[in-house]
């Protein structure tokens, strides 16, 4: 057992073990190796199979996936830079913890990009555009129906992807990287709402886009956010001061401030 205040270390079962319901560490070779082990890792950290502030030792992670230790390296300062894993003694990494001044720097990031990148894509959407939200939309009510939370993040996020494309591909990747950010934050804190409530906010957010209106897509947006990002901070930190997320709603979409104060 791991002594009060000591890091946990972890064991390669907890990078592939019956409760990481991810696939299994990918056999990497050549110039594959960085891209295959960055990709595996990523996914195993925000899916939560790698314990925040858990602890895991570079040899350890070189044995599991077969890689050199130089793939291995740029793997891990690729996640470094992406704020998933810090430097730790004796040539371990350790997983970035999850706190609520983290959670709170994310929202106040994606909602801040995509009410810009939303504002920018609603005018260029056409016909087809408005068919395909359509139908991710009915895709996301179906996973819902027969509770495939794997399959429901695909349409999931191709729904919210179509609202923001416009705004170019940096954009649209900021977008992405922070949204799967506070996904690992949903993962591990259980706060994804009930589907009732979603699925009429992105009823309204769709059917906005579908008249034109950015602004009011953009204040569908921000009331949906602001009614579901607290339930975060109700199991993270209850008391934690959401100022900064308000001033960013308040700049935003002034209308759905209200919905973060009921929340």
């Amino acid at each position: 057992m791991t002594a009060p205040g000591q890091p946990r270390t972890l064991t390669t079962p907890a990078l592939v073990g019956p409760d990481d319901p991810g696939p299994s560490a990918p056999t990497v070779r050549d110039g594959q190796s960085v891209v295959a082990v960055h990709d595996y890792l990523r996914g195993a950290i925000l899916r939560g199979a790698l314990e925040p502030g858990g602890v895991v030792s570079q040899a350890r992670l070189a044995r599991a996936f077969g890689a050199g230790r130089t793939p291995l390296r740029e793997a891990l300062r690729m996640l470094q830079r992406e704020g998933l894993v810090v430097a730790a003694p004796n040539q371990r990494v350790r997983i970035a913890t999850l706190t609520a001044a983290d959670f709170e720097e994310i929202s106040i990031a994606r909602l801040a990009l995509e009410a810009v990148a939303i504002r920018i894509t609603v005018p260029t959407l056409t016909a087809a555009d408005i068919a395909a939200l359509e139908g991710h939309m009915a895709q996301m009510d179906y996973y819902q129906r027969v509770g495939d939370q794997t399959g429901f993040h695909g349409p999931h996020r191709a729904f919210h992807h179509a609202l923001v494309a416009a705004a170019g591909p940096r954009v649209v990747a900021q977008i992405g990287e922070l949204t799967d950010h506070a996904e690992r934050y949903r993962v591990r804190f259980g706060a994804f709402g009930s589907w009732d409530d979603g699925r009429a906010a992105h009823r309204s957010i769709l059917d906005a886009a579908a008249s034109g209106d950015a602004d009011l897509a953009v204040d569908r947006l921000a009331d949906h956010d602001a009614r579901t990002i607290p339930l975060v901070f109700d199991v993270l930190d209850r008391d934690h001061d959401l100022g900064r997320l308000r001033t960013t709603i308040r700049a935003v979409a002034p209308g759905a401030e209200a919905a973060l104060m009921d929340g």
